[in-house]
């Protein structure tokens, strides 16, 4: 997938609203060594070194335009890219911090005790993932992929999936001496045209649209404007309502 910074950064204050609230709970915690997994155009890690000023940070990302843009805002960040699939630490961090990036990848038994063990003694694994999945927005980007029209090139697509409150809560005590672990629905409220079309674009789309050509995006993307209007039409105000169910959890090791 090829980002698109200025995309994602369209509704810059509604994508860090759960990051806030992941920061909020570690308020109090010590970190000199802090790593952020995904950390995508730098806006986060910057609120980290910013909270954690005396901190060696890293941030780890597999997109290079979103390096770029980390870059050229925060110069005095370590960035650099990598796989976090792969991602290995050279020293054990005091916090990795993960804000809407582990749903993107798979087998997360298997991830996050992988994660978990390369923290110091006492570290913390702070995490904040989307889980709007079965939401409009998302269930018909699926059954339009699955239509006739596109079902070829778009089959066996993913947009990204998330365990169960219950299944992580079972996988990370089996792994960690403190656990906080928690469920928000954000009612945000969009403003533009478009609005929820223009936020999927920026992140959720994108798999999609990196496996259609340009005509067939075309269509598709048209197609799906429409039934996204209907599904989130636009208040009298001119705001466009979204709820967005996400998770978080707190692991100490």
């Amino acid at each position: 997938m090829n980002w698109n910074p200025e995309q994602y950064l369209k509704f810059a204050d509604a994508r860090q609203r759960p990051a806030l609230d992941l920061l909020a709970r570690l308020d109090g915690r010590s970190a000199s060594r802090i790593v952020d997994l995904g950390c995508g155009a730098g806006n986060i890690t910057q609120l980290l070194a910013e909270r954690w000023p005396g901190a060696q940070i890293i941030g780890i990302d597999s997109d290079s335009a979103m390096l770029a843009k980390a870059a050229a805002r925060v110069p005095t960040i370590d960035w650099r890219l990598a796989e976090i699939a792969h991602w290995q630490a050279e020293a054990p961090p005091d916090l990795i911090f993960s804000n809407a990036v582990l749903h993107w990848l798979d087998n997360h038994p298997r991830l996050l005790p992988q994660l978990l063990v390369q923290l110091a003694a006492g570290g913390v694994l702070a995490v904040q993932m989307p889980a709007n999945f079965t939401a409009p927005s998302h269930r018909i980007l699926r059954e339009l992929a699955a239509e006739a029209d596109w079902h070829e090139a778009l089959g066996g697509v993913r947009m990204g999936s998330i365990c169960s409150a219950a299944e992580y809560w079972r996988l990370l005590m089996l792994h960690c001496r403190h656990l906080e672990l928690w469920e928000t629905t954000y009612w945000q409220l969009l403003s533009g045209d478009d609005a929820v079309f223009e936020w999927m674009k920026g992140t959720t789309l994108l798999p999609y649209l990196a496996c259609l050509g340009t005509v067939s995006a075309g269509h598709f993307l048209t197609v799906y404007r429409e039934r996204l209007r209907r599904a989130y039409p636009r208040q009298p105000d001119g705001h466009t309502l979204f709820p967005f169910k996400r998770i978080f959890f707190v692991a100490q090791r």
